[in-house]
């Protein structure tokens, strides 16, 4: 343990004296969880403890997810020989004690009907729905060898995000609060931006789940209320909120004072935070300020709710200091009519990603800030609906076993290709990356290790990574 780790803990021990025991033990578990207790009787510098197990790559994270999970195999994952053998049927073998969601054992192979070339000095193959993209894929790290365990939309995002195929764990963005704690008073730490709806899992996939509320993700919206009841009601004005809020605090912590519940010292600084949020969150969101070229860079507008406008706004948060920003997009579960979907979905994404990346990047932020992009699985090398006449109706099911996630940004090695599926993209060939080793080597670059961010709860320690998970080193710089 550092001698900032220590000194920090110090401090937070000094400033909770008035906790009960109990919970400052509980609470405090390796030393992370006190930070949010800590910031909210105490000066606001605990709130940046950085308490990092060793030296962090990364500062912030921008976490892109695809809802729904895109097909690899028509953009990042080039497979000649499936290309050759498109329409023939698939061997059995390939299909042997697997299971798909909706296809049965008997399929047709699929190859992709678009073009894929080499770009930038890496020479990564990307397909031709990703011009954009290919101007900065030399930032990249591509990994084409991720493997999940769940096979449906839900499951599969919640195991992607909490560990866990079922609700009740914390997300990754809550474990990153729990573990950092947030650089912005003004702020929430943890932010999620959607772009249609959620679908899946819903909200469950930025729930605390047993860790303190205060690592709640907190959705912001592009229209209307930014956060939802954060305006004051008609005829109200700040003065008379912040008298209610004030009487609030008070009686709330009258009752911490009695009972030491953690959760009522969460409440006061949620009050708080949503005062301060009035005024932070407005501004914030308003693009009108941006200029005319980068507008044009993302292909962004003010006023409108889209992916774009998203994207901009998370480089606007990490300007801000939020610690982690996750961006939702929906709909990319194409069973059918893959081709008009998918490509209509590249349209509306690909500029604004790669303008994400250059727009950090020309501003010094890329270096400290860690982008993901990715979904909960891939698709299938198999054409689901394969009796229509027409190829181009048909789409692609579920598939966990090979799929592919990239990262770029801080502490990442650019141009990277890192494992890799086999000819058919049915298996992963080289190198697989569970998911529990993707999440492992996300909290590795923000300098936290896996195995020791705990936290105990009915009776044993839990992490994010459950019992597995090893740290992907050949894509650090």
């Amino acid at each position: 343990m550092n001698a900032t780790h220590s000194a920090s803990i110090q401090a937070r021990s000094q400033v909770s004296q008035n906790l009960a025991r109990r919970d400052f033990i509980r609470s405090s578990g390796i030393g992370f969880s006190g930070i949010a207790l800590a910031s909210m009787f105490s000066d606001d510098s605990l709130m940046a403890a950085n308490l990092t197990h060793f030296a962090a790559r990364a500062k912030q994270v921008i976490y892109l997810h695809m809802i729904g999970a895109p097909s690899q195999l028509d953009l990042f994952d080039e497979k000649p020989e499936l290309v050759k053998r498109d329409g023939q049927p698939c061997p059995a073998e390939v299909t042997k004690d697997r299971d798909f969601a909706f296809i049965g054992k008997t399929s047709t192979l699929a190859g992709s009907p678009y073009k894929f070339s080499r770009h930038g000095a890496s020479g990564q193959s990307l397909s031709e729905l990703l011009p954009n993209l290919a101007r900065v894929v030399d930032e990249l790290a591509i990994i084409r060898s991720v493997h999940s365990e769940e096979i449906n939309h839900a499951p599969a995002q919640m195991f992607l995000h909490s560990g866990f195929g079922r609700g009740g764990r914390p997300s990754l963005g809550s474990w990153v609060s729990y573990g950092l704690g947030s650089e912005n008073r003004e702020l929430p730490g943890y932010v999620v931006l959607l772009s249609g709806p959620a679908g899946g899992a819903g909200t469950s996939l930025w729930s605390n789940g047993f860790l303190p509320s205060i690592h709640q993700g907190i959705q912001f919206r592009s229209q209307g209320d930014p956060v939802l009841f954060l305006s004051s009601p008609e005829g109200h004005s700040s003065a008379d909120r912040r008298r209610v809020l004030d009487a609030l605090s008070a009686l709330n912590r009258e009752q911490y004072a009695a009972s030491g519940d953690p959760e009522i010292a969460t409440r006061i600084a949620q009050y708080e935070m949503a005062y301060r949020l009035q005024t932070s969150v407005p501004e914030l969101m308003n693009i009108d300020g941006e200029t005319n070229e980068t507008l044009e860079l993302y292909g962004a507008k003010p006023g409108k709710s889209s992916f774009a406008n998203n994207c901009l706004l998370a480089r606007r948060l990490v300007e801000r200091g939020v610690r982690l920003i996750e961006l939702y997009d929906s709909d990319w579960d194409h069973h059918s009519n893959l081709e008009s979907r998918l490509s209509k979905k590249c349209l509306e994404t690909d500029r604004p990603i790669a303008a994400l990346i250059e727009d950090l990047r020309r501003r010094g932020l890329l270096q400290d800030t860690l982008l993901i992009w990715g979904s909960e699985f891939g698709r299938t090398p198999l054409r689901q609906g394969a009796e229509a006449e027409d190829s181009k109706l048909s789409g692609r099911d579920h598939h966990k076993d090979a799929f592919t996630i990239w990262l770029a940004g801080g502490g990442i090695k650019g141009g990277v290709s890192y494992g890799s599926s086999d000819e058919l993209g049915m298996d992963v060939a080289e190198n697989g990356v569970h998911v529990h080793d993707l999440n492992a080597t996300i909290l590795h670059l923000l300098g936290l290790d896996h195995e020791r961010l705990t936290y105990r709860y009915q009776g044993r320690e839990f992490r994010l990574t459950d019992v597995h998970g090893d740290v992907v080193h050949n894509i650090l710089a």
